[in-house]
């Protein structure tokens, strides 16, 4: 009986010390496909920066037809990497996501056009047929071109907004003048097409003033009141930027490890080793903690959005140090 007990005993001891020790699951929704664009949680997950936080993460991969905010919203996700002026503009329809970190400094979104077009400067673009990605991708570019004066209605005096496919082949095939395309992809996309990088003209955002925040880590704001909550999402992000840190410093490594994880076997090693070396430009300078000069710099630009803006008013509440300023310390 006693060695009963004893055993019995000892198994619970085993069990509770098992359900103590058991990780925190968190599940994170990205805003495209497994890609180096977000190697920082990959590099966390396999370097086990997670684990060491006693987290469990899940990584969803996204798609052109998941938006980040809705999954969310449905509880598909705790945690999701949205763009600014798409978190916003959800914001300001209801759904009350608030950004938590901010790992990239500078935007990566840019015009691309044909120089043979003879565009030369943005006071070139009436008349043209540009390239816009929509799905939320849409609303920097409109404030762009609000900020200018130029009319996005196909008249002669605008532009002519060609919806995008999240490819080049409107470049390629001469369907448009410029197409939208980030520094750490789809320019180099067009470059490996066969177009050579003097035939081309680039309008980057971050230069032209009108830059807006990507790449962000949001979350619903009523979960921040739950504190068990809270503290995951510490923990979470606290291991994400030591991930990102590392795959800043280890460029080649991280994109090793995107590719590890690609599971549609669709990335190339040469893509996503020149892809992680021009998204750490992008986060070289952030430590993870929001900067309200940024962020009011994208509000400013999202505001002037013409007679169409992509929020009408200043949003409330739509960020917070509260996660970064325990997660960095």
């Amino acid at each position: 009986m006693n060695r009963l007990l004893t055993s019995m005993m000892a198994g619970a001891m085993a069990l509770a010390a098992s359900q103590a020790l058991a990780a925190d699951k968190v599940t994170l929704q990205l805003k495209w496909v497994t890609q180096a664009q977000f190697a920082g949680y990959y590099v966390a997950k396999d370097k086990g920066f997670y684990e060491a936080e006693n987290l469990d993460v899940e990584i969803k991969p996204g798609g052109p037809d998941i938006a980040p905010a809705q999954v969310l919203a449905g509880g598909g996700a705790d945690v999701i990497i949205d763009w600014m002026p798409s978190a916003l503009a959800t914001r300001e329809k209801g759904v009350a996501v608030v950004n938590i970190a901010q790992p990239f400094k500078s935007s990566g979104m840019m015009l691309t056009c044909r120089k043979e077009t003879g565009i030369k400067s943005p006071k070139d673009f009436p008349g043209r047929t540009l390239g816009v990605w929509f799905y939320g991708n849409e609303y920097p570019f409109l404030s762009w071109m609000s900020h200018l004066g130029i009319p996005t209605d196909g008249g002669a005096k605008g532009v002519t907004v060609l919806k995008q496919g999240f490819n080049v082949d409107p470049l390629l095939q001469k369907q448009a003048d410029c197409i939208s395309t980030m520094t750490y992809n789809e320019y180099w996309q067009v470059i490996d097409a066969g177009i050579a990088a003097d035939d081309l003209v680039v309008f980057k955002y971050q230069d032209q003033g009108v830059a807006t925040l990507e790449d962000g880590i949001y979350v619903l704001e009523d979960k921040l009141k739950d504190a068990a909550f809270a503290d995951r999402m510490v923990r979470f992000v606290r291991a994400s930027m030591k991930g990102w840190k590392w795959a800043e410093e280890n460029p080649d490594a991280a994109a090793e490890i995107v590719l590890d994880n690609d599971a549609t076997g669709a990335q190339t090693e040469k893509h996503q080793k020149r892809m992680m070396g021009e998204i750490a430009k992008l986060t070289a300078g952030s430590n993870g903690a929001l900067d309200p000069a940024d962020y009011e710099r994208t509000v400013k630009t999202l505001l002037e959005g013409g007679s169409d803006p992509v929020i009408t008013k200043k949003p409330e509440g739509a960020w917070t140090h509260a996660i970064t300023d325990k997660a960095l310390k």
